[in-house]
């Protein structure tokens, strides 16, 4: 049979644009014993894939030329020569930006039943959910009482370490780009937001919102934020750093904060860290994410668009700031 699948045409030179991708289809080859035929239900966009798509040593290979592109989606298996993956099976997968494909069983992870909707364990129940968590139970150890400042906070991880956070007893502040977001995160619990556009000089703005100063830092985006927060952070203060979006499609190095001394001065413990390497305690969470889901203490929101077509416009978009929490394709094909 004949599928789509979203290939990387060119390289990004700054923001990708749209002559970025090419949609193509292609032909699956027949089922051999083992393997299922996979249809792709929901996909994720995030922005670590857009380090992938710059040709250079990391965690993680780059996508090649002309390749289809991979990350995260559930899908369902609609034929098997698989005893343990019959038809119906619903299962996670890193194969995403295609609407179906062939495989065996590795790389694939049937999902629990839950009672939950699917595209949940693309956001709050899977990697940037579980990211957040990470963060602020393995990374920092967040403690009851103290002040966390959140960068990105709106976005599929910032407003799942915000929400946390308020779990965990402590005072949030969140960063925004929009007065309709911050006004959303106001709503999930956050004690203070600043819209990092509107408020002037960002140092000033923290000091404002943390007076007593910010205990542990969850860094989503880099630059400006992390030199505001590292003048604002106590001593032995924390810093889980996760991602640095606001350098991600830049062309040139990005010169580092001047006051990274403050480090040294408050003695600061700053620690980067990929989820992946703490996916053993999975299971942990997820009953835990589970539980907080289904009594409401903690909220999953999501930004939809439809059709493969439409996965490059909704990858864009997460530089642009069109996401509310986690930005997620539906596969309609």
């Amino acid at each position: 049979m004949n599928t789509q699948q979203i290939i990387l045409n060119s390289r990004p030179e700054g923001l990708p644009t749209a002559d970025n991708f090419k949609l193509q289809t292609t032909e699956l080859p027949e089922l051999k014993d083992g393997e299922v035929l996979v249809k792709n239900l929901w996909m994720s966009v995030d922005p670590y894939m857009r380090g992938r798509m710059i040709d250079r040593k990391s965690y993680i290979a780059p996508f090649e030329i002309d390749s289809p592109l991979e990350g995260g989606a559930i899908g369902e298996v609609i034929e098997s020569k698989n005893s343990t993956l019959p038809v119906g099976t619903k299962v996670s997968n890193m194969l995403g930006w295609r609407n179906h494909f062939v495989s065996g069983e590795e790389g694939l992870t049937v999902v629990p039943e839950t009672g939950l909707d699917l595209s949940h364990f693309l956001g709050i129940m899977g990697m940037p959910g579980m990211t957040a968590w990470t963060g602020l139970t393995r990374i920092t150890n967040l403690k009851a009482g103290e002040t966390l400042f959140v960068s990105a906070a709106s976005g599929a991880v910032g407003s799942v370490a915000c929400q946390l956070g308020k779990l965990m007893g402590a005072r949030v502040i969140g960063s925004v780009g929009s007065d309709e977001k911050a006004e959303k995160l106001k709503l999930l619990g956050a004690d203070e937001v600043i819209n990092y556009k509107t408020c002037g000089d960002l140092n000033e703005a923290l000091a404002k919102a943390a007076p007593e100063g910010i205990d542990v830092y969850f860094e989503n985006v880099g630059g400006e934020h992390l030199r505001a927060t590292l003048n604002n952070m106590n001593d032995y203060g924390r810093v889980a750093v996760c991602g640095m979006i606001s350098q991600y499609n830049d062309t040139t190095p990005t010169p580092g904060p001047e006051n990274l001394f403050q480090i040294i001065v408050k003695k600061l413990k700053l620690e980067g860290f990929i989820v992946f390497d703490h996916w053993s305690h999975y299971g942990e969470f997820a009953k835990e994410m589970a539980q907080w889901l289904a009594s409401g203490k903690i909220q999953a929101e999501q930004t939809i668009y439809e059709g493969l077509e439409n996965a490059p416009e909704a990858f864009i978009g997460l530089f642009e700031g069109k996401n509310k929490g986690k930005m997620i394709v539906k596969l309609t094909s």
